[in-house]
């Protein structure tokens, strides 16, 4: 497995690195434990080293899973996790409030996060949502106490603002950022990916595959689990999948080019923008897993990847990346 540094920093990890969200959240009902620590593991085998959780997902539920599959190998490995939201930390439930950024909290969550995760460290410490009602000086000062203390090692920053980067870097430096970027969801490369090259800062991309859909597998025909998040997603409805379908086509074309699969095409092309991206896919199935590590070995050309940008300019992408309410959280 090839590796990247996420920017400036001494921060080196799998080129691709694996989110785990998938395995308890968002994409239907959780999957096995045991069944999910043995692919947790497996990627190890297979070079990964970079690991993606949260205390949101699940609640707690994830990062539990993820420190129990990591413990025989912690120290191998790198474990991103985030604070943020406003979770009661005994129960689990949301609070009506949205986001908490306060110091205290932030503290809080990170010993809460280490117990779970049954280490004595959390190597990258995200704020998984800016909170508008505390400065992010504030946010990075409570992070860079816990650096101070050896509790976190890197401190990131997730759907934030260019403003609030610069601003949050003045303070504590941030080691990555973490939003989504893929075929299909390109917004990064207008401002982040700009600053984030001048500031020396890594760059995280989770849903790399556009939640799936640009594996090819998805058409508007698909039907998924109630509780798929991806239900209340503007850019899922039929219609959008429909109308989308164009862009899949064009990764598809290159794929039978190049005798790869479609997922291996979006990837490889996340990793040909910079030498600092580290995608995080997520899935909950080994071939799947062994198919998205593949991408690493895949080198598109100059041409194949002029030929990409030229097919995709002429191609507009129907629906929102988000419902409303969760695009208003973020960019602030």
């Amino acid at each position: 497995m090839q590796t990247r540094k996420l920017g400036n920093s001494n921060l080196e990890v799998s080129a691709l690195g694996l989110g785990c969200m998938s395995m308890s959240a968002a994409y239907g009902p959780p999957a096995d434990k045991s069944e999910m620590i043995k692919l947790i593991r497996h990627a190890h085998d297979l070079g990964v080293t970079h690991f993606d959780t949260a205390e949101a997902y699940g609640p707690f539920a994830n990062e539990r899973l993820v420190g129990e599959a990591l413990q025989p190998i912690r120290d191998q490995v790198v474990i991103a996790t985030k604070f943020g939201f406003d979770i009661d930390l005994d129960t689990g439930a949301r609070r009506s409030g949205g986001t908490n950024s306060r110091p205290e909290h932030i503290k809080a969550v990170a010993n809460a996060a280490l117990k779970r995760l049954g280490t004595d460290r959390i190597d990258l410490f995200y704020q998984h949502r800016v909170d508008p009602a505390v400065p992010i000086e504030d946010v990075a000062g409570a992070v860079k106490d816990l650096i101070a203390e050896g509790k976190v090692k890197h401190f990131g920053l997730s759907e934030a603002s260019v403003q609030t980067i610069r601003r949050a870097h003045a303070v504590q430096a941030v080691t990555a950022v973490q939003s989504e970027y893929s075929l299909f969801w390109r917004g990064p490369e207008e401002e982040l990916l700009p600053v984030l090259a001048e500031l020396g800062i890594g760059f995280v991309p989770f849903s790399p595959l556009g939640a799936g859909f640009l594996t090819g597998k998805i058409d508007e025909t698909t039907q998924f689990d109630p509780s798929d998040f991806r239900n209340n997603v503007p850019r899922f409805s039929p219609a959008a999948r429909k109308a989308n379908r164009a862009l899949v086509d064009v990764i598809k074309a290159v794929a039978t080019q190049k005798h790869i699969t479609p997922a291996q095409v979006a990837l490889a092309w996340l990793l040909a923008q910079k030498p600092w991206i580290v995608p995080i896919p997520g899935t909950t199935k080994s071939h799947r897993l062994e198919e998205n590590l593949g991408a690493v070995e895949v080198t598109l050309t100059p041409a194949e990847l002029a030929a990409i940008q030229i097919q995709m300019a002429q191609l507009q992408v129907e629906g929102a990346r988000l419902p409303e309410a969760n695009l208003r959280m973020t960019n602030l």
